[in-house]
């Protein structure tokens, strides 16, 4: 928001300015990811065509929205599935627009893609020296702690509140569930699936 460019205004609690859409609504109507339609991830893809068109977008702290959750791990995984395809693919659209917007937004949303990769290589390297030597190499463990103690002391002090250090509890989740997911959506962004 200090740049004026919120990377994905949420579905249910995103405004649109009406002029602002209809200059862009034939480009969000008609998407297509490798010459297929795509309808999954419409809100970042929306975001991302604003941004590029050089409007502003913002996070309004006071605002107050309701949405649908999932409530049991079936739908959770498939949710998640859903928001890493459309990620990795606006991610892809987005590269070449970051640079003008601000070199920080370039760097953190460049680590928000390598930071998942680097946690799947630890892990990976974790599982395969387990395999083999029957133990966990010490500086692996290290290097998950450090990455996500990096990740959640960053989002700490953006947000400066110290509660968000208690998300580094949802590493084991990442890890085990999340990360195997987002494998396999990045092998299959071309389907449209819900």
């Amino acid at each position: 928001a200090r740049f004026g460019a919120v990377m994905c205004c949420c579905g249910p609690c995103a405004m649109y300015r009406r002029s602002a859409l209809a200059l862009l609504l034939d480009q969000y109507e008609t998407q297509f990811f490798r010459g297929k339609p795509s309808d999954f991830g419409e809100d970042r893809h929306l975001t991302i065509l604003m941004l590029k068109a050089g409007f502003r977008t913002e996070y309004v702290p006071d605002a107050i929205a309701a949405t649908v959750v999932p409530d049991s791990l079936g739908p959770y995984l498939r949710q998640q599935l859903r928001w890493a395809r459309s990620t990795f693919r606006d991610t892809f659209l987005a590269l070449r627009l970051l640079p003008e917007l601000d070199r920080y937004l370039t760097l953190d949303v460049v680590g928000q893609n390598l930071g998942p990769l680097l946690l799947a290589l630890s892990s990976l390297a974790a599982l395969a020296q387990f395999v083999i030597g029957g133990s966990v190499a010490w500086w692996t463990v290290l290097a998950i702690a450090a990455m996500t103690m990096v990740r959640c002391s960053v989002a700490a002090f953006r947000a400066r509140d110290m509660r968000f250090l208690g998300f580094s509890l949802h590493t084991p989740i990442n890890i085990f569930l999340l990360l195997p997911m987002k494998a396999y959506a990045l092998c299959t962004l071309s389907n449209s699936g819900w």
